[in-house]
């Protein structure tokens, strides 16, 4: 099979086309300032025979651990060794290693920096058989993914405004910042726009569980709320379980649960009736399947998220949730809140993306535009 031969790194800051907060703090907002773009690192692998794999991530250090720098190192510097002596094809070989390498500890180790190269490395698998990625993993059964609008933590007009802007949307992802009050007003304000659409609230760690179930109290009246996201720190899973105690909200999991493992942990504390999905914290596509399957054989539901993922990660996403059975409508929302893509080949129509067919990712990426667009880190 064909050897990866080569293993280039570049971070570039993306810019949002909006400005988006959560309830931990906020991604970016339009314009090029650095504190205004959360920067995208992007790998490009290549094999013997030519052939090239793309992978992407977010460096979202609000949210998980990981920057672009220690993204960016990791690959160059302990990854890029291992691929090196792989092919495409190598996955679980690769993460084997690279967990023997970089240990995972108590759960995934440096899941994001993993995710962008086995995205890549699926991408080039995919090129190198001649079938999509979605192929790889098994086949979809879905051809179509309905989006989910997200709505940032804001004043009470710019969230109607951005309701109002993706009435497209098959539902909405509310996110709430442990304010009572502008918090209320917010879901208030999305549920008159909605039209009986289903609502998704993202506390993003930021509530306790008294708050919360006051803050419930007082949208008791809407009655299209679906669900409740990490509504407390990622580290007490024993108070989501209190908390599904405490309301009658189906409350998801997501920061609390980055692997398979994490999963069933909080599966045996009856910790959450769903689970949510991301490429980028599960390290890649396959373990990102994984988890979907426990969360199956444990009977909790399954969302689709991501973390504002370009055009590639983007991609790769929808290879992996057409697979799957979910609850609610995908929350990606790069082409929602990002200027750009910088992939061409995506279909996206009335928020409703068709999965790619074409082989590996099935986009085609702008390497001019990335390579002319990478920033240099402190740290090479």
């Amino acid at each position: 099979m064909s050897r990866i031969t080569q293993v280039e790194v570049f971070p570039v800051a993306v810019p949002f086309a909006r400005r988006f907060v959560l309830g931990s703090g906020a991604v970016g907002a339009p314009g090029n300032a650095p504190d205004q773009s959360a920067a995208v690192v992007f790998v490009k692998l290549t094999t013997e025979d030519g052939v090239v794999g793309w992978g992407e991530q977010r460096a979202l250090p609000s949210w998980s651990y990981e920057t672009a720098e220690t993204m960016a190192v990791v690959i160059r510097r302990h990854l890029a060794p291992i691929l090196l002596e792989l092919t495409p094809f190598d996955v679980e070989l690769f993460h084997r290693r690279a967990a023997q390498r970089l240990s995972p500890a108590v759960s995934n180790g440096f899941p994001f920096a993993r995710a962008a190269v086995d995205v890549a490395m699926h991408d080039a698998a995919g090129k190198l058989a001649g079938v999509p990625v979605h192929a790889l993993l098994g086949g979809k059964v879905s051809d179509e993914i309905p989006l989910c609008s997200a709505i940032g933590v804001g004043d009470q007009d710019t969230v109607r405004d951005h309701a109002i802007q993706s009435s497209d949307y098959a539902a909405y992802k509310i996110k709430i910042g442990g304010d009572l009050d502008a918090d209320t007003a917010a879901i208030e304000t999305v549920a008159d726009v909605a039209d009986g659409k289903p609502l998704w609230l993202d506390a993003n760690q930021s509530y306790r569980p008294a708050a919360l179930k006051q803050l419930l109290a007082r949208t008791a009246h809407v009655r299209t709320i679906h669900c409740v996201e990490q509504p407390v720190p990622s580290t007490d899973t024993l108070a989501m379980g209190r908390l599904r105690e405490l309301i009658d909200l189906p409350i998801a999991i997501d920061e609390g649960s980055f692997s398979a493992q994490d999963l069933a942990r909080a599966i045996r504390l009856d910790a959450a009736d769903l689970v949510v999905i991301k490429v980028c914290k599960s390290g890649g596509l396959r373990n990102a399947l994984k988890t979907a399957q426990t969360a199956l054989a444990g009977g909790l539901e399954i969302l689709a998220s991501g973390l504002t993922d370009c055009g590639v990660a983007f991609a790769a996403a929808l290879h992996v949730f057409s697979q799957l059975e979910l609850a609610l409508p995908a929350e990606l929302n790069g082409p929602e809140l990002l200027t750009d893509l910088y992939v061409d080949g995506l279909s996206i129509t009335k928020a409703v993306a068709t999965v790619p067919t074409a082989p590996g990712l099935g986009v085609e990426v702008d390497e001019e535009r990335i390579r002319a667009e990478s920033i240099d880190l402190l740290y090479r």
